[in-house]
């Protein structure tokens, strides 16, 4: 039997692979779990600098399982057990949404219902133009979950994360690009390259520095501005005793090459692999 998640090292980038394909990956319960382990593992190996998610087959995440979704209803006794089997998602979902490393989307057809969440939690996202999404949950008669409600209006703002709510619409690749959901377009050969090589440039960036940002930035909209200077102020005093700013400082001043470059992207690492 296929493992339903694909996880390989690609350098310092861990490769999430959703590895469903005749299901459009959706998530059923072995994928679910199998998420919700590797994700504290990207947290804890100090070798990971950068996150890839992508999916198997031509398509990112058809979101839930339907097969379980009827499965779920005929079992349920008691509609707080429903709600405790959505708030168990919470835990892995939020670790990826804070985790103090850069995610990467990398989206092929469909990224529906809690595909689409799951790509919203991404910091970054790229697209082929096959890409499709749409927050799919109204035609079931269900609320956005995995952290959608949180995420997509600070993706694109509120008024538009209501109209795509309410009207459970599918979006293309341009107007999502359009609308900040997706921030690149590429062709489809070339997506898991692209994503590749954007991933590879964290290899030597300030992974504490960015770590803490991230987390500041993710709760920025309910932080009110004084409260987020003292963060800044707080944040700046660790970042200023790390070795990382020790040695930019000291190659700066001696006309050294930095310690991270943008421009300077590393050449594609080798592969290595395993599967969950």
């Amino acid at each position: 039997m296929n493992s339903p998640l694909i996880v390989e090292m690609v350098g310092s980038t861990a490769v999430l692979t959703l590895n469903r394909p005749q299901q459009r990956n959706a998530l059923d319960l072995s994928l679910r779990e199998a998420l919700a382990d590797a994700v504290p593992r990207l947290r804890d190996d100090r070798n990971v600098r950068a996150v890839v998610i992508t999916g198997a087959g031509g398509h990112f995440c058809a979101g839930a399982d339907v097969k379980l979704l009827a499965d779920a209803q005929a079992s349920q006794r008691d509609v707080f057990e429903g709600r405790e089997r959505v708030r168990r998602f919470r835990l892995w979902v939020d670790e990826l949404i804070d985790l103090e490393k850069p995610v990467i989307a990398a989206i092929e057809g469909h990224a529906v219902g809690a595909g689409l969440s799951l790509a919203l939690a991404a910091d970054i996202v790229l697209a082929a133009p096959s890409a499709r999404f749409c927050a799919v949950f109204a035609r079931i008669g269900y609320v956005p979950d995995m952290g959608a409600m949180y995420l997509l209006p600070r993706a694109i703002g509120l008024a538009r994360a209501k109209e795509l709510v309410f009207s459970a619409r599918m979006v293309d690749a341009q107007e999502a690009q359009r609308i900040g959901l997706v921030q690149a377009i590429h062709p489809a050969h070339g997506l898991r390259e692209a994503a590749l090589a954007l991933a590879a440039r964290f290899e030597h960036a300030p992974l504490g520095a960015l770590g803490i940002a991230k987390q500041m930035m993710n709760r920025a909209f309910e932080t009110d501005r004084r409260m987020v200077f003292e963060y800044e102020a707080l944040a700046q005093s660790l970042c200023r005793e790390s070795d990382f700013h020790r040695e930019a400082v000291a190659r700066f001043t001696t006309k050294q090459a930095p310690l991270f470059d943008w421009g300077r992207g590393p050449s594609m690492p080798p592969v290595s692999g395993e599967t969950t």
